[in-house]
């Protein structure tokens, strides 16, 4: 009906806020970071505070469309609001970590490159709700055509806090500053590419696993918290690998790795949240 408050529900979109306020957070650390220069010392302290901001926004955005579509909860205003907290969070936060810690070297170069990844983001979200509208329009809704903007951002981020980590929390990153740019162009157009990732959306509060796989979920996690800088970077480096390899990969040992225990079915309409 015309002129009809939108639905807003309270658990996903609160989700959805907490991943906000993280993308807000890391933005001001950054600026903090940056304003305190003449510290190394208290910059890269700065910097690792954005980061785990960045990082935390990326739990956030896992939480609000599981959420969603477990109290059947999903709308457009939900869809929309995920996708304005994912370009903050996931484009703006991390181009301007990596520009103040290393394209600013490249001076308009590094402008650019920033911008880059920042438009790309924000043109998949933008492609991501058209298609979600267009009823004509059918995808599978296990799978994200393109690597996800939130993946994006958490490669970007962990191997930065890897890279800090190396140089001992220095504010800047010797040779392998290099590399960074040359990540955040090839992110770029990965986002727009049509290799497919998992999207794990079967699996959710309701997912039964053995014990033995439980008992290593939670070594994973544990071990790494306790090596934080570096194994999310591996984890999340794994993941954009797992997209190229995956084709090539059985489909049991696929629907294992996944937590997908049902067959293939038709193409659906995607969900109206997880714009990423």
């Amino acid at each position: 009906m015309a002129g009809q408050n939108p639905k807003i529900y309270l658990l996903p979109n609160l989700m959805t806020a907490g991943n906000l306020f993280c993308g807000f957070a890391a933005v001001l650390r950054i600026i903090e970071g940056s304003v305190n220069s003449a510290g190394e010392a208290l910059a890269g302290d700065k910097y690792k505070e954005a980061i785990a901001f960045i990082l935390g926004a990326c739990v956030f955005d896992l939480l609000d469309g599981r959420l969603a579509r477990l109290g059947g909860h999903e709308s457009p205003f939900g869809r929309e609001f995920d996708s304005l907290a994912d370009v903050v969070s996931f484009g703006v936060a991390p181009a301007l970590l990596v520009y103040d810690i290393v394209l600013h070297d490249f001076h308009k170069t590094g402008w650019v490159i920033a911008f880059i990844y920042l438009l790309c983001g924000a043109l998949r979200l933008a492609r991501f709700n058209c298609l979600a509208a267009d009823p004509d329009h059918q995808i599978s809704s296990k799978d994200f055509e393109g690597f996800p903007i939130p993946a994006a951002a958490g490669v970007i981020a962990s191997l930065t806090l890897f890279m800090l980590w190396i140089d001992e929390g220095q504010r800047t990153i010797g040779i392998w500053k290099f590399g960074l740019p040359a990540l955040m162009l090839f992110l770029s157009i990965l986002m727009f590419s049509r290799v497919r990732y998992p999207s794990f959306k079967a699996v959710n509060w309701r997912t039964q696993r053995s014990l033995p796989a439980f008992i290593g979920l939670i070594a994973v996690l544990v071990f790494s918290a306790l090596n934080y800088q570096w194994m999310p970077a591996v984890l999340f480096v794994l993941f954009l690998i797992y997209g190229f390899v995956r084709p090539f990969v059985s489909k049991a040992l696929r629907r294992e790795i996944e937590d997908d225990d049902e067959e293939p079915a038709e193409p659906e309409k995607p969900a109206p949240r997880d714009a990423t």
